[in-house]
């Protein structure tokens, strides 16, 4: 994990609070996963497990991983099967029917890596169905966010990899996926606590290398910043999501065919 990944730390308790909204809009594309029962499937960024606990229901063996050990802690307490684990290093071998994930892969470097590690834990012709940010994602914020920093005379670098519709489908097809769909598009995204809470929630590795006691005054100030521009006359914060969608098969052709990423296989 990156060190600006490695920054941003996970409340199990505030992240229900704050952004609960995310596994509820993760069910149209857990639609498109369409599980099916006695199916086994991996949920990459499992986090709480709200999302993952719809799929069991539909009577599959869902297996969720996270990075985060309070997130696993908080899905156990549901009683998933929810294990520690690096998106990059997956250690499965051809076990699942599907890869589900929603949310999350905008926080993983190195997306070869997870790629890779994805196919490799498919069945053959295996499903990996997923929605994350995409390019354009929560850019007021970013933008506002950089601003603020500069003013004050820190680094600016963002933790999240929020890649073009173009970019992501050459490096599933680049990584052994046949891809079925794939979709940019706009979902502005009501934030019910507001905006200063989903930045304490979400945005701790833009402040990282700021004073403790500075860190609060620069999320204020992003606040205010934003104010006119994302809060309405009701004072209702929204969002500017972009989310990236897509559904590919993990694609039985030969490993030399494949730029030479022999380890696919």
């Amino acid at each position: 994990m990156s060190e600006l990944n490695a920054a941003q730390r996970w409340d199990a308790g505030a992240y229900a609070k704050n952004a609960r909204f995310i596994a509820d809009l993760g069910l149209p594309v857990l639609n498109v996963l369409t599980p099916k029962a006695g199916e086994r499937i991996l949920d990459l960024g499992c986090g709480d497990g709200a999302l993952t606990e719809k799929i069991a229901d539909r009577g599959t063996c869902v297996v969720g991983i996270d990075s985060s050990p309070e997130f696993i802690a908080a899905a156990q307490a549901r009683g998933l099967d929810a294990r520690l684990a690096d998106a990059r290093a997956l250690s499965f071998e051809a076990e699942f029917d599907a890869v589900f994930s929603n949310a999350a892969l905008h926080w993983v470097g190195e997306p070869d890596r997870v790629l890779r590690g994805v196919r490799r834990a498919l069945r053959p012709g295996g499903r990996f169905v997923g929605e994350f940010g995409g390019h354009g994602n929560v850019a007021a914020i970013r933008t506002a966010l950089a601003a603020v920093l500069q003013r004050r005379g820190l680094p600016v670098a963002s933790p999240w990899y929020f890649p073009t519709v173009e970019e992501y489908a050459e490096r599933l097809q680049a990584n052994g996926f046949a891809l079925d769909s794939i979709v940019s598009f706009a979902r502005p995204t009501l934030l019910p606590t507001g905006l200063r809470n989903w930045l304490t929630t979400f945005a701790n590795p833009f402040v990282a290398a700021a004073a403790p006691g500075e860190r609060g005054e620069i999320l204020d100030a992003v606040t205010a910043l934003l104010a006119p521009v994302l809060r309405d006359t009701q004072g209702r914060w929204t969002a500017d999501y972009i989310r990236l969608r897509f559904a590919a098969r993990r694609d039985e052709v030969s490993c030399a065919a494949l730029r030479g990423l022999r380890e696919l296989c």
